[in-house]
């Protein structure tokens, strides 16, 4: 089985996919950690990785490239990022997890993602709505999609006021049902 978490910054992609993965006892692989790893390696924000990727497609290409392998060479893993259910079009469920944004940016501000980082809500809601933006923008332009498109999933869930076990609980009567 395949499961596929994208959604907005900070609605609880990864949280949710390493819970879900953990009690469905599967792998889990995070395309956020990666950009981060990219990020830190060239010494940049992930903002600022975001505008070079504006401009330099083999940064873009390189995430798009390891998702692909994935779903063609591996089984029963839980992956969570923007782009997922684009480029593992063969996944058993896509799920896209959706957020207000001020319980976003909470979130993010109490994370201990400091690349995220502002020095309040108002400042992290501002960086993520231009790096959502940024990415948006690439990803209509390299690819013709919309990732906020939820024609794109098997199942929408809006985690404002949920918890992360409700979340995935969400998720696990999906696939019951599926069964």
């Amino acid at each position: 089985m395949i499961i596929t978490i994208s959604g907005k910054a900070g609605s609880g992609k990864s949280t949710v996919a390493k819970e879900l993965a953990k009690q469905l006892k599967l792998k889990h692989y995070s395309v956020g950690d990666l950009m981060r790893q990219m990020a830190k390696e060239r010494n940049v924000s992930l903002l600022e990785l975001g505008k070079a990727a504006e401009k330099d497609s083999s940064i873009d290409k390189e995430l798009d490239e390891r998702q692909i392998r994935l779903g063609k060479e591996e089984n029963n893993f839980v992956i969570d990022g923007r782009l997922t259910a684009h480029f593992i079009p063969n996944a058993d469920v896509k799920v896209f997890l959706e957020c207000e944004d001020r319980v976003r940016a909470g979130r993010i501000l109490k994370d201990e993602r400091k690349d995220e980082k502002g020095k309040d809500i108002n400042e992290v809601i501002s960086n993520i709505k231009e790096r959502e933006l940024s990415e948006r923008k690439r990803y209509k332009q390299y690819y013709g999609i919309d990732y906020y498109d939820e024609e794109m999933y098997n199942l929408v869930i809006d985690t404002t006021k949920l918890k992360v076990k409700e979340v995935v609980g969400r998720i696990i009567g999906n696939i019951s049902k599926k069964k």
